[in-house]
């Protein structure tokens, strides 16, 4: 299974050494890692379905019980700028072997938590070891795959993290109807630690640890050109930092990645608990209905590469930020819960639409300390997303979750429009560039 896991995310077999596009790739790695990010999505989503059972079990509000996701969030943004210099420095697949094995011990003691918050100190375990799975994958990937095929092997990332999504969020509502939720987290922990072994097992394999990169001198633009002489990767963990804050274009995409997070996770995060208290819907039903925003997104990293190639990354944004206002404005006004389910499908189809073009451009902002760039990338997402948590969470507990979807219905699209503005403007600029120089400068 994890074999073909691989294999969709480059539509082909993958086959080891340099291929004719430029391309190398470690089929084994590429597995794994593969593996990891399905488990890291799944403990990532797998609270927002069970919120109203930690609220019942616990005596407390639903917004309250939200510290499980926020706490979750907060210490993923947060050690990003521990794990990508790290990364850089001493390889991303043998740094995420270990975090998978950290996260294997973080949900164990979840499942054993006393007290909310002993559960929530042990989801921000949870958070800051899963930190290090899906951003240096996409580093990985970075650094294994040509800019021209980059967003499509991307897109198909979204094969196993998408599933993991889709299972997390029915998983979580399922278990807290039968088996109760504490068996969630000793389900996962099972996983980890059987993706950890794995992963540490392969490091012993000869050449294990050298994984997959790039030729460093193999340094690549915006347009996919390659730059010859670009130099080696910065030696300090400041000098890492400084070569991402330099380049003006990785501010605006970590902006974005910010107003993102704050917006897209918090909303979706409180979907199963609005269905529940709004419509009576059960914790298993409401993380079933959910689990469409991955279904939404499963056909999105399938269908990418035509959409790409007919629509181009401009149309891609735009278009995900429509469905994405249609999407929230249906959940905040729905008269009946079934209307929840065609919104969550393109929800999910939108929001990836929008997602994968960021992060596409996420891996380009600084090709000599990628682990570090998409790092800081993902921190600025995941900091949006604790703080939109929280204030969501305050908006719950003293109105209603349709505010909350009624600010995404608004700001989101406002985003992917500005986005879309900003990538045209880039496109003609590099074009130019192109025409003068026979280079772009990022």
């Amino acid at each position: 299974m994890l074999a073909r896991v691989a294999q969709a995310i480059h539509g082909t077999p993958v086959t080891a050494g340099r291929d004719a596009g430029g391309d190398v790739a470690s089929p084994r790695q590429l597995t794994l890692l593969s593996a990891a990010a399905f488990a890291s999505m799944t403990s990532m989503r797998i609270c927002d379905p069970l919120l109203p059972a930690l609220a019942r079990d616990f005596d407390t509000t639903t917004g309250h019980a939200a510290q499980v996701i926020s706490a979750f969030a907060i210490a993923y943004g947060l050690l990003q700028l521990f794990y990508g210099p790290l990364a850089d420095r001493y390889g991303k697949f043998r740094v995420v072997s270990l975090a998978v094995l950290g996260c294997s011990l973080a949900n164990l003691a979840a499942a054993f938590a006393p007290s909310l918050a002993v559960l929530v100190v042990c989801r921000a375990a949870t958070g800051a070891t899963a930190a290090a799975v899906i951003p240096l994958t996409m580093a990985w990937i970075g650094d294994a795959v040509s800019y021209d095929r980059r967003q499509e092997v991307l897109a198909r990332l979204l094969s196993a993290t998408v599933v993991g999504m889709i299972i997390g969020q029915w998983a979580g509502g399922f278990f807290a109807d039968t088996l109760g939720w504490r068996s969630v987290f000793v389900a996962l922990a099972l996983l980890f630690a059987v993706v950890g072994v794995l992963m540490r097992a392969d490091l012993r394999r000869p050449g294990g640890e050298a994984g997959t990169q790039r030729v460093a001198s193999d340094s690549q633009d915006a347009a996919g050109r390659t730059r010859s002489g670009a130099g080696g990767s910065p030696d300090t963990y400041v000098a890492r930092i400084r070569a991402v804050v330099a380049v003006p274009w990785a501010w605006r995409i970590l902006g974005l990645a910010f107003v993102e997070g704050g917006f897209a996770y918090s909303a979706f995060a409180f979907v199963p608990a609005d269905l529940h208290h709004r419509f009576g819907l059960s914790m298993m039903w409401s993380g079933a209905v959910l689990a469409l925003y991955g279904v939404g997104g499963f056909l999105y990293s399938r269908l990418a590469p035509h959409m790409l190639r007919r629509w181009g990354e401009t149309g891609l944004v735009r278009g995900g930020g429509v469905l994405l206002c249609i999407t929230f404005t249906t959940l905040a006004l729905m008269p009946h819960w079934a209307w929840s389910l065609p919104a969550c499908f393109i929800g999910g189809l939108g929001f990836y639409m929008l997602h994968n073009t960021l992060q596409t451009h996420a891996t380009q902002m600084a090709p000599r300390v990628r682990g570090t760039a998409v790092s800081l990338y993902a921190c600025t997402l995941f900091l949006g997303q604790s703080v939109g948590i929280v204030v969501a969470a305050w908006v719950v507990d003293h109105g209603s979750a349709t505010r909350v979807f009624e600010g995404a219905a608004v700001m989101l699209p406002l985003l992917a429009w500005w986005f879309a503005a900003r990538l045209r403007e880039r496109t003609r600029g590099s074009r130019a560039a192109g025409r003068t120089s026979g280079c772009v400068r990022l």
